[in-house]
């Protein structure tokens, strides 16, 4: 394999799979065979990985409870000249992931960061999930109880947009029974597991239908939830407000029936109602 030409006092933001080894880019590839040090949340992982692209730098333990020393020392190599790799147990560092510290140092002491992009369980379930995806909300992993709990799965609730959060499989059933109590039992979400495995999942339905599912059926592994925005707010208007507007657009030369079609569609009225309030004028 060809070394990726990579810069010397750099760290690299790399990518890996979340299931698949296939899905590890090419660059992302020649780049784990250039550096020379790779801080790794699972070294074992990483080890495995590393063989499976014939790379061998060396590999340092970075995790979440990793010493505020380790992660000078990874910075220390960076600055002394080598070229650094920072990769997560599965998808992109920094995303629900302890190495947004070490990227934040980097950046403070003045070493380039490069990200080299790739999977993503956030990006790959919204993609399958069939729910908008225009603008979301990512949450990561919910606190497991108290009021931090309460408080985003409330957030979840008032969200006008799509909401992401992951769950480990031995409280995905609780998660959704909460959030079926938060959001209404009615609210559309999808459930994605495995993703890109063997035994890949997303199963859609509502809250209360997904909670009930998986009480009955315990999964494995951890699963992406994709929760659809809440409804717009049906707005009533008033009565006074309508009329006025009804007036307008007669006088503007429309008919009463385009009038009427108009006025349905700004206000939310229904057809026979709009119709019925332009006919009155």
């Amino acid at each position: 394999m060809d070394r990726e030409l990579v810069n010397p006092g750099t760290l690299y933001v790399v990518a890996t799979p979340i299931g698949n080894l296939g899905d590890l880019s090419p660059r992302a590839a020649r780049v784990l065979a250039g550096v020379d040090l790779v801080a790794a949340e699972d070294t074992r992982r990483a080890r495995t990985l590393l063989a499976h692209v014939g790379a061998r730098p060396r590999v340092v333990s970075l995790h979440a409870h990793s010493s505020p020393a380790r992660v000078g020392a990874v910075i220390a190599a960076a600055r002394a000249g080598e070229a650094v790799a920072l990769v997560t147990d599965a998808g992109t560092p920094g995303i629900s992931d302890p190495g947004g510290d070490l990227v934040e140092r980097a950046r403070a002491q003045g070493v380039p960061v490069v990200a080299v992009p790739g999977p993503s369980a956030v990006a790959a379930a919204l993609s399958i999930s069939g729910l908008s995806a225009d603008r979301y909300q990512f949450l990561g992993f919910l606190p497991r109880k108290g009021p931090a709990r309460r408080r985003l799965v409330e957030r979840v609730a008032q969200s006008e947009w799509s909401v992401v959060i992951f769950e480990a499989a031995n409280r995905l059933a609780a998660t959704l029974e909460d959030l079926a109590a938060a959001c209404g039992g009615d609210r559309p979400a999808v459930v994605a597991r495995e993703l890109t495995k063997v035994h890949e999942e997303a199963r859609p339905g509502t809250l209360t239908d997904l909670a009930g599912y998986y009480r009955e059926h315990p999964p494995r592994g951890e699963a992406t939830i994709v929760i659809a925005g809440r409804p717009e707010p049906k707005i009533t208007p008033d009565p006074g407000s309508a009329r006025e507007r009804a007036e307008r657009l007669l006088a503007l030369g429309l008919t009463r029936r385009d009038a009427a079609e108009r006025l349905a569609g700004e206000l939310g009225l229904s057809r026979n109602r709009a119709y019925a309030l332009v006919a009155n004028l």
